[in-house]
């Protein structure tokens, strides 16, 4: 993967994470929070911007040392680049502490504090959806058409032929052909006869279909139904008005299929390779740059669009992520906040804190996990 592919791939991310982290920090200046620090990336600082009473002035700075000896950046935000180019921080003034200052996180009201921590994944969701916008208006939607049926098998006996389009399967709405897809890597057929819905010049019908043991080409024998179906291939445009229902059935089929996945792992269904993290993040966004570079129909036109694909997959991901109850994420201090407003008073600021070191720990020792995974996946067998 080329340099040039590496540094698209960070750029994606980070325009990513900067938005998750606007959230929360548009959120607590409107709740007259005070922002100690806005930050894109992690580790030491490379670059800040700060506000002096004389003005705007560009800092560079090596460590914290500068800002010890220069009180006067106190009562401002300072807006940093740091070395790392993963992750990011809205640093608020009593975020970690009790501070005894109105302009304290904690001093705020439970209602603001769920509001602010919930605004970071809220801002990926809204991020998802104008991409999805984008995207949509441009290409189109893909539609659950079925493009090939196989004669003599379970779909072509049921009567369902070629250019139809399948809405529901087994009580589950369809909507997009990659969603038919992922039903099917989710849930395999068996013996068990399934219910589809499909509909043929705008008539809807109903069949039951019993899948078919049916042998592979490597010996193995499958149940399957006989047919082929639309994959983000066959696009359709839609009106203005059809753009919006389907950017947002867009968002809703991403969130649903990272908690439909996040479910498959607890149940020990998704192996290790399967997971990624940063580095393996970056490969795949390169991987898309390359293929879709290639070709007679390759081009920066091509190439923005799979971007803003992967983009929206990439951040509604992160928005569900960042809303699991786990410790050191803002789905755990969401559950907190929530624990305090039914208690009518906050947990013991002490075990609170004791439980988001371990959680922090236990999401550390995780990231490494999955960032030797990545690099094991990168080394050619």
């Amino acid at each position: 993967m080329s340099i040039g592919n590496i540094c698209l791939a960070i750029l994606v991310f980070s325009l990513i994470i900067i938005i998750h982290e606007f959230g929360h920090f548009i959120v607590a200046k409107i709740n007259k929070v005070s922002v100690i620090e806005f930050s894109l990336g992690m580790g030491p600082r490379l670059i800040s911007w700060g506000k002096t009473p004389e003005g705007r002035r560009l800092l560079f700075l090596k460590s914290t040392q500068y800002l010890n000896e220069h009180p006067e950046f106190e009562d401002n935000t300072l807006y940093s680049w740091k070395l790392l180019p993963f992750g990011g921080s809205c640093m608020m003034l009593g975020e970690e502490e009790d501070v005894d200052d109105e302009r304290a996180f904690g001093h705020k009201s439970v209602y603001a504090r769920m509001a602010i921590i919930f605004a970071g994944p809220m801002f990926n969701f809204i991020l998802a959806f104008v991409l999805s916008l984008i995207v949509i208006g441009s290409i189109g939607y893909d539609p659950a058409l079925v493009t090939k049926v196989e004669p003599g098998q379970p779909m072509a006996e049921a009567g369902i032929k070629e250019g139809d389009i399948i809405t529901e399967i087994n009580g589950r709405n369809i909507l997009l052909g990659r969603e038919l897809g992922f039903y099917r890597s989710f849930h395999p057929f068996s013996d068990t006869p399934v219910e589809i819905t499909y509909e043929r010049d705008g008539e809807e019908h109903e069949v039951t279909v019993t899948p078919e043991l049916i042998e592979q080409e490597d010996g193995t024998q499958k149940y399957m139904l006989g047919f082929s179906h639309n994959s983000n291939v066959i696009r359709e445009r839609v009106g203005v008005l059809g753009t919006l229902k389907y950017a947002a059935y867009e968002v809703k089929f991403w969130i649903f299929t990272t908690v439909e996945s996040l479910g498959q792992m607890i149940r020990g269904k998704v192996k290790a390779n399967d997971i990624s993290g940063p580095v393996g993040i970056v490969k795949t966004v390169g991987d898309v740059v390359d293929e879709s570079s290639k070709g007679e129909d390759g081009g920066v036109s091509k190439v923005t669009l799979n971007l803003l694909i992967i983009s929206i997959l990439l951040t509604a991901n992160l928005g569900v992520m960042n809303l699991l109850p786990i410790p050191a994420l803002d789905g755990g201090r969401l559950l907190f906040l929530i624990i305090e407003w039914v208690r009518k008073k906050p947990l013991p600021e002490k075990f609170e804190n004791y439980v988001n070191v371990g959680g922090f720990m236990v999401l550390m020792l995780l990231m490494v996990f999955i960032l030797i995974n990545d690099v094991v996946k990168l080394i050619p067998v």
